[in-house]
């Protein structure tokens, strides 16, 4: 399939950046325009504290539900004024570089979307520098963390209508490794309608075939392998990625072209902005000892889409791109790569820049009913096309 905007084949073009260009491109923050970065950070905070204090007062709600034994394992769920078991359910993941963020702050589109009868579930992942020992699979975790979520849902709720997975930042990335889920290992296939992420991290391939997703291996010399993997039937969200998008920085997690640096220590700033080793404040721990190369390969969505020969069982699974205009240049070529890679598999994607907005505006607006974003997710879900 030809994917207008494809870039050529060759070296990837984060690799010919300086690492004070990367450290640019990769600090979300330094990109905002009508505020500076600090007062957006705050900002950002506000709001999803406003909203869910707000959600909490005003709506119908199960709170800290647990979906697992671990202790950071609960989940919140909001419900639209007309309860049905019936119901549509969209399941929030909140970014944070996979070290902060919280449930508790991340209800931003818990009014407009239960306003509209959709049931809405923030979910919270135990965040790496809290990880045991900070050792690495700190990804591996969360992202069976998320996978366990969503079986936890379908199993509460067998006869919905649908379950939509939105991501923001590494939020998205955990929403698109759900592609590559072998859902039969958790006794359930979630009724899976769409997928939206929004600037968040994919990975690029590797020349590596080791190091995968557990159960999965990418073909090498041998072409028509299938892989174990059961795709979604039906669709999915993504907002303000590096796509639906997960993406993991370069020498983190790769960005959504998962590529490693030396691992040398470097530390991230509140928004993912790196400094030396001698300037890691206490509470953090050298990404090399949280989250390893390996770690990267292995929950890389797009290293793992592409080395795919398995189509979506449902072509009208919708998957929905998302980045804001306002994102750094790098975020916003690897969303379109990404958006790119799924087209190239067969997924029905589509991939938006929304107008006008920063990594943190696109989010915060979605506790806006009239937000461009908020009505695309709801048309999605309510599927009016």
């Amino acid at each position: 399939m030809e994917v207008p905007g494809r870039s050529p084949p060759g070296e990837a073009p984060w690799k010919k950046l300086s690492k004070e260009e990367l450290e640019n491109q990769y600090s979300p923050s330094r990109w905002v325009i009508r505020r500076g970065a600090e007062e957006t950070l705050r900002t950002y905070s506000h709001i999803g504290d406003e909203a869910t204090k707000k959600a909490r007062a005003t709506r119908r709600s199960l709170l800290h539900v647990p979906y697992g034994d671990g202790e950071g394992e609960k989940l919140d769920i909001y419900f639209p004024r007309e309860v049905s078991a019936a119901s549509r359910f969209c399941l929030f993941f909140h970014g944070g570089y996979w070290q902060s963020g919280s449930k508790d702050t991340s209800a931003f589109m818990v009014n407009p979307l239960t306003a509209q009868g959709v049931a809405v579930v923030v979910m919270a992942y135990d965040l790496a520098p809290k990880a045991p020992a900070l050792r690495a699979g700190t990804l591996d975790q969360m992202v069976d963390q998320v996978t366990r979520s969503i079986s936890f849902v379908q199993k509460q709720y067998p006869r919905n209508e649908g379950i939509y997975l939105c991501g923001h930042s590494a939020g998205a990335h955990l929403a698109s490794m759900m592609f590559l889920t072998n859902w039969t290992k958790h006794g359930v296939t979630p009724n899976l309608k769409g997928f939206h992420g929004t600037a968040g991290l994919a990975g690029q391939p590797s020349p590596s075939p080791d190091g995968l997703h557990p159960g999965h291996k990418i073909p090498t010399a041998m072409e028509g392998l299938t892989w174990g993997f059961e795709p979604c039937e039906t669709g999915l969200l993504c907002v303000s990625t590096p796509t639906l998008v997960l993406p993991l920085w370069p020498w983190r997690l790769g960005w959504p072209h998962i590529a490693p640096l030396p691992r040398a220590g470097l530390r991230p700033s509140v928004d993912g902005a790196l400094a030396p080793p001698g300037a890691w404040p206490s509470d953090y721990s050298s990404p090399s000892q949280a989250f390893s190369w390996e770690d990267a390969q292995r929950n890389s969505p797009q290293l793992l889409l592409e080395a795919a020969v398995t189509r979506p069982s449902d072509p009208a699974c919708h998957v929905l791109v998302t980045v804001g205009q306002h994102d750094s240049p790098e975020f916003h070529r690897q969303s379109r790569e990404f958006y790119q890679t799924l087209r190239r598999g067969g997924w029905n994607a589509s991939f938006e820049e929304i107008h006008d907005v920063d990594h943190f505006e696109i989010i915060w607006n979605l506790t806006q009913k009239d937000f461009v974003l908020t009505q695309m997710i709801l048309r999605t879900i309510l599927h009016e096309h």
